[in-house]
């Protein structure tokens, strides 16, 4: 979700693709794959939902190295018909839903510095491949992916390309679920991070509501620093099946009405799991 126009790339498919080129990695762009590995590996057991806990052994990422997408799609297509292709970073919005409607997740090839480790904007192969891959071996969660890259297209058409984004940014990129009564993460952003996997689940800072479709639609959210508002699923199979049911051209016209919810707010109905103090935002403010 880029709302990027900008030209296509030298070197680059019409899709946006390019080889991942695996053998022009150095052993310092694997020895900083290896080290974030290891962090998070031993951080998320426990904090993590099954799933991904569960996609990473089905994929075998654990493998040392930056995973070789070639080899990963493979296991991958046999598990839920998916496929990981190499872009040379953001891609445009449309560009993005059509490899999610048709079962692709793009990943950038290059990998963060070591001086990176704790943050990096632009998504790098870490993010992408570690984030995002282990819950598309997740038969509902992919299904739920391609979903969302077909609206994707659709609101492409209907001007709602910041209402949808929303969408992804609280569920793909930032979302928490409630498993065996506990909260887990699953969001890309947060089980990628070592500082957000700690932050989502155990400060008193930010608030943790439950999903709900229209609100989290109309609610900002951060880019710049861990976010104020986590939204809570109950389960996948819910997300994937409120995503499908739902006719989005009425409810993209219902919000064109309703005003915009600040990232820290809580409002009337919400289902509060918990009222934020919003001190860390505070002190960053």
């Amino acid at each position: 979700m880029t709302g990027l126009t900008v030209d296509r790339p030298a070197g680059t498919a019409e899709d946006w693709t390019i080889p991942q080129d695996w053998d022009s990695y150095s052993p310092q762009d694997h020895a900083v794959w290896d080290a974030l590995f290891a962090r998070q590996a031993a951080l998320l057991p426990g904090r993590a939902v099954k799933e991904f806990i569960d996609g990473l052994d089905i994929l075998r990422i654990a493998k040392p190295g930056i995973p070789n997408l070639e080899d990963l799609s493979e296991r991958l297509m046999k598990r839920t018909g998916w496929q990981v292709v190499a872009v040379p970073g953001l891609v445009p919005d449309d560009v993005f839903f059509e490899h999610l409607a048709n079962r692709r997740f793009v990943a950038g090839r290059f990998i963060r510095r070591p001086d990176q480790l704790d943050y990096l904007q632009e998504p790098d192969v870490f993010h992408d491949v570690f984030g995002h891959v282990p819950l598309l071996a997740h038969p509902v969660f992919a299904d739920y992916m391609q979903a969302y890259g077909e609206g994707g297209l659709r609101a492409d058409g209907l001007g709602a390309i910041e209402k949808l984004a929303r969408l992804y940014w609280y569920t793909v990129e930032f979302g928490l679920i409630r498993q065996d009564a506990e909260l887990k993460i699953y969001g890309a952003g947060i089980v990628s991070s070592y500082g957000e996997s700690l932050f989502a689940l155990d400060d008193p800072s930010p608030n943790r509501i439950g999903f709900g479709l229209k609100r989290l639609m109309r609610t900002k959210y951060r880019i710049d620093d861990y976010q104020q508002s986590y939204f809570v699923i109950d389960s996948f199979d819910d997300l994937l099946r409120q995503t499908v049911e739902m006719d989005f051209a009425p409810l993209y016209e219902e919000l064109k009405q309703e005003s915009t919810i600040e990232a820290d707010e809580i409002i009337d109905e919400d289902r509060v799991f918990n009222r934020g103090t919003q001190d860390y935002a505070r002190s960053e403010a």
